[in-house]
C-alpha cells in the first residue's frame, strides 16, 4: 500500500461518492465542501502556531468542526486529543496535563453542560502546557486562559504546507486507566485509515446503497471508527450531535438509513418509541452493556432492526470485528465476531498455564492487526506491558475462539462498564480519597434495576463524611455515570492473604453492596 493510500486525506478522495457526504443537524455538507473546510482549518491551526507534534484538545459534540480539525491536524503533523463532553473538571484536567495540549477547542455551550464552569475548577498550574482556548459558537467564554473564536470557516488565513508522515501520532483516545487516571491511546493516520478501509470493504459498503446514522460521540473509538469507515466508502453520514432516541428514529424513518452502531440501551430506547418496522436497516452493530441484551436482540430482529454483536477497544479500534449475516442468530448477536481486516490475528491465552488455548477454551484475548495502536502516549512502560514479544496486544478481555471467529465473554480484572464507558475503579476511588473525612475507598459495579452502576465503600477518617456531601463533590468532578449510586461507610474492607500480599476481596464487596441494597425499604 502506498503511503498516500493510508492517510486520512485519502479517505475523502473516493472517485464514486454519495452527495451529500454528511448531514449535520439537517445541514448538508458535500465532499468538496468538507475538503474546503479541512483546508481552512489547516490554515487556521497553523496561524495559531500549531505544527508537528503539537497537541490540540477537542472538547466538542459531534459537529463538522470536530472532523475537520482531525483531518487538518493530520496535514500539519499535529495531534488531536479527544475530550469526552461528559467529562468534568478532574477528568479534563488529567487529559490536558497528560497530553500536554497547547490549544483547547471548546463548545460555547451545549444543553445543560456549562463548559466555562467546568474549566473554572481547573487550576492553571495543573495544566502548564495549555496556552489558549478557541470557542466554537461564540466569540469567547469566561476563562483563565486567552480565548479566541474558532473562525476557520469565515476568515481567510494563509495556506499552510502539509507534512506526509502518516506514522506520526494523530489521535489520542482515553482508555480505562490505573489509580492515576486513564491512559491516552495513540493512533496514526495509517492505523486509522487502513482500518477505515478494512471496515468499508468488510461491510461491502456502497455509496449508492448505504447510509450511516452516526449517533455515537466522535470522541470515542466506537463513534470515530464507524464515521471513518463510511467516509472511506464514500457513503452519506447523518450525524446526531448527541444521542436522542426520538431524533434517531426520525432519521432512521425518513432517510433510508442502512447502518447504525450504538449500545444496547440506545437501540432499546429507539424501539420503545415505535411499533413500526425498519425496512431499510441492514446492520446495527451493538455493544451489550446492560442485562437482557439477548432478549432485546430477539425483539429487535422481529421488528426489522437487525443487531450484530461486535468487538473493539481504543487500542485496536472499534468495529475490530463483527458478526456475519450468515451466522446463526445466537452467534451473530454475541460480542466478538469476525475481524474486519484479513490481516488481523486473534489468539487466546490460558490465564492459568500461560499457554495458547485451542477453540472453545476461554482465556485472555490477544490481537495483532493493522488497526493496532502506536502505544500509550508518553507512557512507554505501559506500552511495553501491553504488547507481547511477538507484537500481540494483551486486551485484558476474556473470550474463546469459534471457528474463524471469536467470542468476547467478559472483562478481566476489575474494570467497570458504566454508562457505556469502561471505567477504572481507581479513578473514582482517588476522587473519594481526596474528600474530607475519607481515609480509604473501594468502588465496585453492580446491577441496579437493570443498569450497571457503581457502589462505593469508604473507611472514614476521624470525622466521618456525609454521603450527600461526597456525592455533590463527585458530581462536580466526574461524569455522572461515574458517581456512585450508593456510598457505604465501613470499618474495614474484606481482605485475603496471598503469595503477593494482602488483596481486597472485590467479589465480597459486590456481594455486600447487593445485600445492603436488597435490605433497603422498597
Amino acid at each position: 500500500m502506498h503511503a498516500d493510500d493510508a492517510s486520512l486525506q485519502s479517505l475523502i478522495r473516493s472517485e464514486i461518492t454519495a452527495d451529500p457526504a454528511f448531514v449535520f443537524d439537517g445541514t448538508s455538507v458535500s465532499r468538496s465542501e468538507f475538503s474546503g473546510k479541512v483546508e481552512q482549518t489547516t490554515a487556521w491551526l497553523a496561524a495559531q502556531g500549531i505544527g508537528t507534534g503539537d497537541v490540540v484538545a477537542v472538547w466538542l459534540v459531534n459537529r463538522v468542526e470536530w472532523v475537520a480539525l482531525l483531518f487538518a491536524a493530520a496535514r500539519l503533523g499535529a495531534i488531536v486529543a479527544a475530550v469526552n463532553t461528559r467529562y468534568r473538571s478532574a477528568e479534563v484536567s488529567h487529559l490536558l496535563k497528560l497530553s500536554g495540549a497547547k490549544l483547547l477547542i471548546i463548545e460555547a455551550a451545549f444543553r445543560s453542560i456549562d463548559f466555562a464552569a467546568i474549566l473554572a475548577d481547573i487550576a492553571k498550574t495543573d495544566v502548564p502546557g495549555l496556552q489558549k482556548l478557541a470557542v466554537v459558537g461564540a466569540d469567547a467564554i469566561p476563562a483563565q486562559w486567552p480565548c479566541i473564536r474558532f473562525d476557520a470557516f469565515d476568515t481567510h488565513y494563509p495556506p499552510a504546507p502539509s507534512q506526509h508522515d502518516i506514522d506520526l501520532p494523530v489521535l489520542l483516545y482515553t482508555t480505562s486507566g490505573t489509580t492515576k487516571g486513564p491512559k491516552l491511546v495513540a493512533h496514526s493516520q495509517r492505523t486509522l485509515a487502513s482500518h477505515a478501509n478494512a471496515v468499508a470493504r468488510a461491510l461491502q459498503l456502497s455509496p449508492q446503497r448505504h447510509a450511516l446514522l452516526a449517533m455515537l460521540p466522535f470522541c470515542g473509538t466506537f463513534g470515530m471508527t464507524s464515521l471513518l469507515g463510511f467516509i472511506a466508502a464514500g457513503a452519506t453520514v447523518h450525524v446526531l450531535d448527541a444521542f436522542e432516541a426520538a431524533l434517531a428514529l426520525k432519521i432512521l424513518s425518513e432517510h433510508r438509513i442502512t447502518h447504525s452502531f450504538g449500545s444496547d440501551e440506545m437501540f432499546r430506547r429507539i424501539l420503545e418509541l415505535t411499533g413500526a418496522p425498519f425496512p431499510h436497516l441492514e446492520v446495527c452493530g451493538f455493544a451489550a452493556f446492560q442485562p437482557g441484551w439477548r432478549e432485546l436482540a430477539a425483539e429487535a430482529e422481529a421488528r426489522g432492526l437487525p443487531l450484530f454483536g461486535l468487538y473493539g477497544s481504543s487500542e485496536v479500534q472499534a468495529l475490530f470485528s463483527i458478526g456475519r449475516a450468515s451466522d446463526a442468530f445466537a452467534d451473530r448477536v454475541e460480542g466478538g465476531g469476525w475481524p474486519m481486516s484479513p490481516e488481523a490475528k486473534v489468539r487466546i491465552r490460558n490465564t492459568e498455564s500461560g499457554e495458547l488455548a485451542g477453540p472453545g477454551v476461554s482465556g485472555e484475548i490477544e490481537i495483532r492487526a493493522p488497526s493496532l495502536f502506536l502505544g500509550y502516549f508518553n507512557n512507554p512502560e505501559a506500552t511495553r506491558d501491553a504488547i507481547t514479544a511477538d507484537g500481540f496486544f494483551r486486551t485484558g478481555d476474556i473470550g474463546r475462539l469459534r471457528g474463524g471467529a471469536f467470542v468476547y465473554e467478559t472483562r478481566a480484572g476489575d474494570a467497570m462498564r458504566l454508562g457505556g464507558f469502561l471505567v477504572a475503579p481507581g479513578e473514582i476511588e482517588d476522587e473519594l480519597k481526596s474528600c474530607a473525612g475519607v481515609a480509604d475507598a473501594q468502588v465496585v459495579a453492580v446491577d441496579l434495576k437493570g443498569q450497571a452502576r457503581c457502589v462505593a465503600f469508604v473507611i472514614p477518617a476521624k470525622t466521618p463524611p456525609q454521603q450527600d456531601v461526597l456525592t455533590a463533590r463527585l458530581r462536580e468532578r466526574l461524569a455522572g455515570y461515574k458517581v456512585p449510586a450508593r456510598i457505604y461507610v465501613v470499618d474495614a474492607f474484606p481482605v485475603t492473604d496471598s503469595a503477593n500480599g494482602v488483596k481486597i476481596q472485590r467479589a465480597k464487596l459486590r456481594d455486600m453492596a447487593m445485600e445492603r441494597i436488597a435490605a433497603e425499604p422498597s
